[in-house]
């Protein structure tokens, strides 16, 4: 992902660069989880209230894939050298680093590990991190007239406005951004209102959050700005998890398992949707690239992860990708995963953008889709000032925010109801493509369509 945000944003200044110690880190596939000490008859043990409700309220039971990875095998990789760096119960793998790969060979000689691959070698240098990262911060504005200010097309174009003025504009939602970080998001005024439920790092969990990469804050800002007349988001009024799954030094497949990791911790805490605007394809190693065959959902750990979230109860909105003029063209993982949202761009207009990302999956899915804006995007800077960026990294946390919000009026709705409301919203529904997908959604349109849907026990609005 650390290329698509170059492509987006430029690249890092980087003037200094810091050696770093040779280690490898491997994942390590389990067979199973036995012996635990979780119990699917306790889910409150290792589950919060509010993800247990979550499901409860769509029907969705815990099962296998929820049970935490095996304490004790962790503890035998431990012992024959291993440093735990981080486990996923849905894939059932850990991450352990080791200071060689004899090392991670032996792990195979244990009769509860099914296979171990590679999946990071330390890199030779470093990226530093801006000190008095503060002093940057502006924070200058300029009054418009519309109350969105600079975000208007971006919401109206959807009709997001009709959803907001009816009173629904995120009060009550959790989001989990999962992203490369949200430089200076701590003392930009876009979120001064902004309820942010807790903040987590996954590659380095001693790090500054908002000292990393600010790919995180303007993909943010798309959603939770609050700043009438300047910049307003697409959910103003939701809560918000911020959590880091991006290694901004290297492009190597751990990340995946970071952001797999990620995905489960916002499950965990009962988030209500997901937006990554993260994806994987090229690796700093070729070995490890995915090619247009691997599209099918579940070869990537990513697009795997992704695919579990919809029977948790949890929507992901995901960013299709820039790579339409490209040679790569396609979808970037995990735009291909099974009931998410693949959001690609267009601009205010809605003509698509050059370098969207194009479909379909392998197996013949439509993708991306729907469409937002993410050419010219209003986005925050890092130095709080209104920003300008390109992208459907941006694109997709518009939408998400505005999904959210049609998700707050209708709580009836699955996660799968959802999507089908909004893919049947969109401007294309009719006749989708692999360009367009299903079109431009109209929230409005969908909210109107999951009043239909509504439990006949419930009244009727």
């Amino acid at each position: 992902m650390c290329r698509k945000i170059v492509l987006l944003l430029g690249m890092l200044a980087c003037t200094l660069l810091v050696p770093a110690q040779e280690s490898y880190k491997f994942r390590v596939q389990l067979t199973d989880k036995n012996p635990t000490v979780y119990s699917l008859d306790r889910p409150e043990e290792f589950l919060s209230e509010k993800a247990l409700q979550r499901r409860e309220r769509q029907g969705l039971g815990v099962d296998s894939t929820d049970l935490p990875v095996c304490k004790e095998y962790i503890a035998r990789l431990v012992q024959l050298g291993g440093k735990l760096v981080t486990s996923s119960k849905w894939n059932n793998t850990v991450v352990m680093e080791v200071p060689s790969e004899g090392i991670a060979q032996s792990f195979l000689d244990l009769p509860f590990v099914r296979a171990v691959k590679r999946v990071w070698v330390s890199p030779d240098t470093v990226f530093p991190r801006t000190e008095n990262r503060k002093k940057e911060v502006k924070n200058e504005w300029k009054k418009m007239d519309d109350y969105y200010g600079v975000s208007a097309q971006q919401v109206k174009i959807h009709h997001g406005d009709s959803l907001h003025q009816a009173g629904f504009r995120g009060q009550g939602m959790e989001i989990a951004v999962i992203d490369a970080g949200f430089y200076n998001a701590d003392v930009i005024k876009y979120f001064k209102s902004v309820a942010v439920r807790g903040i987590r790092d996954f590659v380095n969990p001693e790090s500054d959050i908002y000292g990393e990469h600010y790919h995180g804050l303007k993909v943010l800002s798309c959603m939770a700005a609050n700043a009438p007349h300047v910049m307003v988001g697409t959910a103003p009024e939701a809560a918000y998890w911020l959590l880091r799954s991006e290694d901004n030094d290297t492009e190597q497949p751990v990340e995946e398992d970071y952001w797999a990791v990620a995905i489960e911790f916002a499950d965990s805490v009962g988030v209500d949707v997901v937006n990554t605007s993260l994806g994987y394809y090229e690796f700093d190693d070729p070995l490890c690239n995915y090619t247009y065959r691997d599209l099918d959902g579940k070869t990537s750990l990513m697009s795997a992860s992704a695919s579990r979230a919809a029977d948790k109860g949890i929507l992901v909105v995901c960013s299709a990708g820039n790579s339409g003029i490209d040679r790569w063209k396609k979808i970037t993982p995990p735009a291909d995963a099974f009931n998410v949202l693949t959001v690609g761009a267009v601009d205010q207009f809605g003509l698509n953008a050059d370098f969207s990302s194009v479909g379909n999956t392998t197996d013949g899915r439509v993708k991306p889709d729907i469409m937002a804006v993410g050419v010219r995007s209003s986005v925050s800077g890092e130095d709080g000032n209104v920003s300008y960026a390109n992208g459907t990294s941006f694109a997709s946390p518009t939408f998400c925010g505005l999904v959210t919000c049609l998700w707050q009026a209708c709580p009836w709705l699955t996660v799968k109801q959802l999507i089908d409301v909004v893919r049947r919203s969109g401007d294309r529904a009719d006749y989708p493509d692999n360009v367009y997908g299903y079109g431009v959604p109209d929230v409005w349109k969908a909210y109107k369509l999951a009043l239909a849907l509504k439990p006949e026990a419930d009244g009727n609005q």
